[in-house]
């Protein structure tokens, strides 16, 4: 195994890995937000693409992504780009750190705790795994909130974080705020395997390519994003129409988004409603997202780690 690889993931204390990963992931988020409420709003559509002349009720359907972040910009003006970004700054930072914490700690285990060594791709996979669902699992309310704030349109439905945390609360119990979590861990576990995985191993063999300013840990990030995204697509989208039922369904910009019970029979409704292309719809700009959010987290993570360690050394060194 690469020494520089063993070096890379062992480096670092697990406060320096939650610093950086808090850094990462606000960076990230926030570069990223525009491109996420767009998506949002292409997966939310439940009409059919071949079908323009049935539109809905009170939202016009989006044919792509530009005409989307017109109608957008025409409607709600730049900061409807910016929508659900308080729980998303929040879900990111607090995401980002226990992901990375939670994969150095699952590699370590897995290096110490068994018999024999496991091959790198399937310590990456295992580690990549349960490190996205853990990091789903503590952070899906505000993954739900992003989602219902982003749908709201020029409609508000909810005032503010707060009225929104009360409102789900009191409406729809604690459950509300956990709608969709079955297609969220059966999307990031797979996700996370095949990302890290690609990551780790692409990484290596970038490296001896010497690539300006960390070039290499952000193309693997690029790649890895644009494979799992694809794979885990359409739970994505299924996780996403599943958080705005509720008592708020027709409230928001589409308000005939049908009512799926379980995930799978929703794959099957869009799949039949909708086509196939149905179940991919907002991909393209999901894995134009998905690549520069995993560059720039991937990256500053990186960055940030190096940067909070000698921060701590030169403190040490005055003391």
């Amino acid at each position: 195994m690469s020494t520089h690889r063993a070096h890379l993931k062992d480096e670092g204390t697990k406060l320096q890995v939650v610093s950086a990963g808090a850094i990462a992931g606000l960076v990230s988020r926030f570069v990223i937000a525009p491109l996420d409420v767009v998506k949002i709003r292409l997966q939310l559509q439940p009409h059919s693409l071949s079908d323009p002349l049935a539109p809905l009720r009170e939202a016009p359907a989006y044919f792509g992504t530009v005409v989307t972040l017109k109608h957008i910009l025409r409607h709600e003006g730049i900061t409807g780009l910016w929508k659900g970004n308080v729980p998303a700054e929040l879900m990111y930072v607090c995401y980002a750190a226990v992901q990375f914490t939670t994969y150095r700690s699952m590699t370590l285990f897995l290096r110490t705790a068994l018999p024999t060594r496991l091959p790198d791709s399937a310590e990456s996979f295992i580690a990549g795994a349960t490190s996205g669902a853990a990091a789903t699992g503590v952070t899906y309310p505000l993954d739900l909130l992003r989602t219902r704030f982003a749908a709201q349109g020029r409609h508000r439905i909810y005032k503010s974080l707060r009225s929104a945390i009360w409102d789900i609360k009191t409406d729809e119990g604690w459950k509300g705020f956990f709608r969709g979590l079955t297609p969220a861990l059966g999307q990031i576990i797979p996700f996370m395997g095949i990302f890290f995985t690609t990551y780790e191993g692409l990484r290596v063999q970038l490296a001896g390519f010497n690539m300006p300013w960390g070039g290499e840990d952000a193309t693997a990030g690029i790649v890895g994003s644009v494979i799992a995204k694809t794979a885990v697509f359409p739970l994505d989208l299924v996780r996403k129409r599943i958080q705005v039922q509720g008592p708020t369904r027709s409230k928001y910009v589409y308000n005939n988004i049908p009512v799926y019970t379980t995930a799978l029979r929703g794959i099957w409704m869009i799949a039949r409603t909708e086509g196939i292309r149905g179940l991919y719809r907002g991909l393209p700009i999901s894995l134009i997202k998905a690549a520069p959010a995993s560059a720039v987290t991937l990256w500053t993570y990186e960055r940030s780690l190096k940067m909070v360690m000698n921060l701590d050394s030169s403190r040490e060194a005055l003391m």
